[in-house]
């Protein structure tokens, strides 16, 4: 039998204490300091001007909740392309078409120096955001049950149904910290989670299912002495390099576009890189530390109840 190189299986319970600590940590996050809906999700309106000159962001604030009466928020930030500043206007409710004409007057009045114009204006109803945000909801679950499925047809040989489950954790798992990182980084929940979600569950699933196949292959080539847990820990030692590289050259990649959206100041890519290159790091991790320990645990315990039984009947017998 080929020697591993590292005991993921005896480490089993500091894995699982990690992904506990850092669940933990995330609700705390979530429940001290909640989740920023997007207005794709929680409706609303979003305004969107440019100007020139130094505003002061919270006079600017003062003055639009006075001039709508409204609970906004105002936040400033620079383009990239011709170097001007951008004023953008958060609403709770979605406004007509003549209050945003009215908004442009006020705004051009009071800071008529600033060469204030408006670029462009996203406007959702809250029924509608609701809607939206559920029907994601369902298509991230969808994703994640066919992929289980896929494992389960794939890897029956080796016990599908149970290696779908434990995949299946490992899946929710990255899901709720993609979900943290979204909380922990103050980034509004948009449809970029949706994205970031996605495509995790793929990029980890990828790592679970090459594991399986070492799995697969180790369990007709080693000793049939061997118990399941050598045969798993061989098998994710085996492949750890793989996964490790690939992760890598993966994060690397993300975490510059992440660097370049933050330097430039692009939110609608820096709310995607940025949980995306925590996603990576939590399906290798998942793959590797979570899913085949998991596994294993559920095989001995069926192996320890299969035993038992035959020794109730031989008894009985």
């Amino acid at each position: 039998m080929k020697k591993f190189n590292f005991d993921f299986i005896g480490k089993r319970k500091t894995f699982f204490a990690i992904s506990i600590g850092i669940v933990f940590v995330g609700l705390l996050f979530n429940i001290f300091f909640g989740v920023r809906l997007d207005i794709s999700f929680k409706g609303g309106t979003l305004l969107k001007y440019s100007y020139q000159g130094a505003l002061d962001r919270e006079k600017v604030e003062s003055f639009i909740k006075e001039k709508t009466g409204m609970d906004v928020s105002v936040q400033l930030s620079e383009t990239t392309a011709d170097n001007q500043e951008v004023l953008n206007i958060s609403m709770p409710e979605a406004i007509s078409l003549d209050d945003q004409k009215s908004l442009d007057n006020e705004l051009n009045k009071e800071y008529k120096d600033f060469n204030i114009e408006r670029l462009n204006v996203n406007s959702l109803s809250p029924t509608m955001g609701r809607l939206f945000f559920l029907k994601c909801l369902v298509a991230i679950a969808l994703a994640a049950v066919f992929l289980v499925i896929y494992v389960a047809i794939r890897f029956r040989k080796i016990g599908g149904i149970s290696a779908g489950a434990m995949a299946l954790v490992a899946l929710l798992h990255d899901i709720l910290v993609a979900y943290f990182a979204f909380v922990i980084f103050r980034i509004p929940l948009n449809d970029n989670f949706v994205a970031v979600v996605l495509s995790i569950l793929g990029f980890s699933l990828n790592d679970t299912i090459v594991i399986y196949d070492r799995i697969r292959e180790n369990r007709r080539k080693m000793d049939k002495t061997n118990s399941i847990g050598e045969i798993v820990n061989v098998s994710i030692n085996q492949s750890f390099t793989r996964s490790f590289n690939t992760s890598l050259c993966t994060f690397l990649a993300v975490s510059t576009v992440a660097l370049l959206a933050l330097i430039y100041n692009l939110e609608s890519i820096t709310s995607f890189a940025v949980p995306m290159m925590i996603g990576v790091i939590s399906g290798c991790y998942s793959s590797v530390c979570i899913c085949g320990p998991l596994w294993v645990m559920w095989k001995e315990h069926r192996q320890r109840k299969d035993a038992l039984l035959k020794t109730k009947s031989k008894q009985k017998a």
